[in-house]
Order: C-alpha cells, then sequence, then structure tokens
C-alpha cells in the first residue's frame, strides 16, 4: 500500500465515524462482518467498586506452541488463556502492568510493576528464575541473543541473561527535573545494535553485548524543557534509518549507525512510530500522521477526536489504533478512519495479530478473539 500512501496527500480532520459495540450485548450496533468477526470473549478482571475509568494497557502475547494468549492485567494477574477463553493458567504479581510479556522457547518473560522481571514456565506458569531489578519495569521485554533487554520507570535499561536470570549489564541515564511523561521507550534491536529512548530527550544507541554506547543525540533541542520524554520504541527501515520522536522535540529520521539527523518534523505529542515500507506513522496525543521515509514529507493527518492514539498494528490492508475509547480501523492510504469499536470502556492496549486473528484486551479487562476477514481494506 505503500504507493496509495504516496498518491495520497490528504490533510483532513476525523469525520464522524460509526462505533460499533460490544457482541456480548443484544445492541443493534454490531460490527459488519467484513471487517471481523468475534470467535470468542471472555471476562479477566471483576470490576472493583468505585473504579474509575479503568486502563488495560499491556498488549496480549502469543504461545505460538502452546497456541494460548498471555495477558497482564490491571489486577495484578499474568494468565494463559486457551482457545475458546479458558484460563489455563494464572499467575499472581500484585500489581498493574505497564507492558505485556514476551514468549519464546517454553517461557514467558513478565514485567512487573512490582521491580521483578520473571520468566515463567509457559505450561504451568510455575517461576524460573526472577530478576529483581529494584525499578518498576515499564516495557515489553525484547529478546536479543542470550539477553533479555527491559526498560525501567526510570530511566534504566537493564540486560538479564535469559538462561539464568543474572544481571550482565545496565544502563542508565539521569531523569530530566522538569516534567515527564509516564511512558518509556522500549528497545529495538538489530544485530548487535540496540537503540532505545530516555526522558531527557536522548535517543541512545548500545552495543547489545555489553551496553557501551554507540552513539547518543539529543532530540528536544535547547534541553531543560517540560515533557522532553523520547518515549516511542524506535523503528528501522531497510535504508539504514531509525525513528523516533521527543514529545516535545517532534519526530527525527538518524541514521542508525551514526546518529546524524535525516530531518525532523516539528509536530509535537507523538508517542509512538510505525514503519511499514517507505511510510512511517505517528500516533500520539490527538493525532495520527503518515510522513515519507526518505523526506518527512507529510502524507496525510488526522485529528483524533477521542484522545490519544496508541500503538498501532497494521494487519489485513488496515491500520488498526487504540484510541482509549475506541480501537480506529484506519485506511492506511488516506488517514480515514473506517469504523471504531468499543467493546466496553475502550481500548488502550495493543492489538496481537496472529496470523489471521486478533487478540484484544479491553479497558474493562475482557479479551476478544477477532477473525479478520480481510476485505476491509
Amino acid at each position: 500500500w505503500v504507493g496509495g500512501f504516496a498518491a495520497a496527500s490528504l490533510l483532513g480532520a476525523c469525520s464522524v465515524v460509526p462505533v460499533y459495540g460490544n457482541p456480548a450485548t443484544s445492541a443493534a450496533q454490531q460490527p459488519p462482518h467484513h471487517f471481523f468477526s468475534v470467535d470468542w470473549w471472555t471476562q479477566l478482571v471483576n470490576p472493583t467498586l468505585l473504579e474509575y475509568a479503568p486502563r488495560e494497557f499491556a498488549q496480549p502475547a502469543y504461545d505460538a506452541k502452546g497456541e494460548h494468549v498471555i495477558t497482564l492485567t490491571r489486577d495484578g494477574f499474568v494468565r494463559s488463556v486457551a482457545p475458546g477463553g479458558e484460563v489455563a493458567w494464572r499467575f499472581r504479581v500484585g500489581n498493574r502492568f505497564y507492558a505485556g510479556a514476551t514468549v519464546e522457547d517454553g517461557l514467558v518473560y513478565v514485567p512487573g510493576t512490582d521491580g521483578v522481571l520473571y520468566a515463567l514456565d509457559a505450561k504451568t506458569g510455575e517461576p524460573k528464575w526472577k530478576y529483581a531489578a529494584g525499578e518498576e519495569l515499564a516495557t515489553t521485554p525484547v529478546l536479543a541473543g542470550d539477553l533479555v533487554l527491559v526498560a525501567s520507570q526510570s530511566d534504566t535499561l537493564f540486560a538479564v541473561r535469559r538462561a539464568s536470570g543474572e544481571l550482565a549489564w545496565l544502563y542508565r541515564r539521569d531523569p530530566p527535573t522538569g516534567f515527564t511523561i509516564h511512558r518509556s521507550s522500549a528497545p529495538t534491536v538489530r544485530g548487535d545494535a540496540a537503540w532505545v529512548g530516555f526522558s531527557d530527550g536522548t535517543l541512545v544507541s548500545l552495543d547489545v553485548t555489553d551496553g557501551s554506547v554507540r552513539w547518543e543525540r539529543a532530540l528536544a533541542p535547547g534541553g531543560g524543557g517540560q515533557f522532553m520524554d523520547v518515549d516511542t520504541a524506535p523503528a528501522l527501515d531497510e535504508a539504514g534509518h531509525v525513528y523516533a520522536a521527543s514529545y516535545s522535540g517532534g519526530l527525527y529520521a538518524l541514521d542508525a549507525e551514526t546518529g546524524d539527523v535525516v530531518w525532523n518534523s516539528v509536530a509535537q505529542g507523538i508517542t509512538s512510530v510505525l514503519v511499514h515500507g517507505d511510510v512511517v506513522v505517528a500516533t500520539g496525543d490527538d493525532r495520527l500522521d503518515a510522513y515519507l521515509g526518505q523526506s518527512g514529507k507529510l502524507l496525510w493527518s488526522q485529528t483524533l477526536q477521542e484522545r490519544a492514539g496508541l500503538e498501532p498494528v497494521l494487519v489485513k490492508g488496515m491500520l488498526l489504533v487504540p484510541a482509549q475509547r475506541s480501537l480506529l480501523f484506519v485506511d492506511p492510504r488516506t488517514g480515514r478512519s473506517r469504523l471504531a469499536w468499543n467493546p466496553g470502556d475502550g481500548i488502550s492496549a495493543t492489538p496481537r495479530v496472529v496470523g489471521g486473528k486478533l487478540y484484544v484486551l479491553s479497558n474493562n479487562g475482557y479479551l476478544y478473539a477477532l477473525r479478520l476477514d480481510g476485505r476491509s481494506g
């Protein structure tokens, strides 16, 4: 769809979009089947008394070997959910989660806001090891060879050995004195290099083998301001560029090897970046933009009327954007929303795509398995 992107230099506000509801209700506003159908759903979290505006931030993970969905929810539980919605096992951490788990080789890596990185047996949920980081862990663990990389809310990147749970190295930056966003950048890894952002407005490239600095670049020129955070997980393209955004300094394209700036867009409030082919999609506070990766040319921009756009996914010709109040189905060629789906209290967590299926954790603690038709684009 890159060609369609390039042909669409459309700027326009979000028009009225039909909002569809929960399949468990008898409401007439059900999502049209040519977009998706709901295979099953299950309630994981019971509402608590006087709970206001519940939020689930952790993207579901998928255990391909066991064909189970791994969820981390605001009640502090890790759950393995079998096809059909039955919970196979649960493990209690006790605190809400800021990010989802990672599953590989029979282990579930869980970033706890209790300051512990857990490695659980994917079949049973039993702990294999624990690493006590001592800081709230805030990003989905990233596997890099024999290491697990995870960042904390306090600007520390930990590299933990997958086999033993022992610390290999860590990289820490001092948080700025001004106000920051309550988010963290997950590292992106390619080969022996990692790229990660920090709340002082800096993007850093590290050597994965020992944590040494390859380069660092300030993305919030001037420094000393408010909300300088680089909270985006850096995104790489095949042309050797890395893309990341400072909340106050805008979106940057840099040379991945040197950190030299290729271009900068001054659009503020960006908190996530997605690269597909020659196109960069940026989401954030009240905005959803698409840029040409080589030049930074704005292809289209949509004002989100719902609140902040969170990390999207691209699947079967549609861009799916969690926007807190609903999941938006956006045409990536034009930026126009085709429909919005709100199964209850909205959606904040990025859906998990597995083949033609989509696993969605709603803010009210329900897990949905959607079957994507593929004719919606």
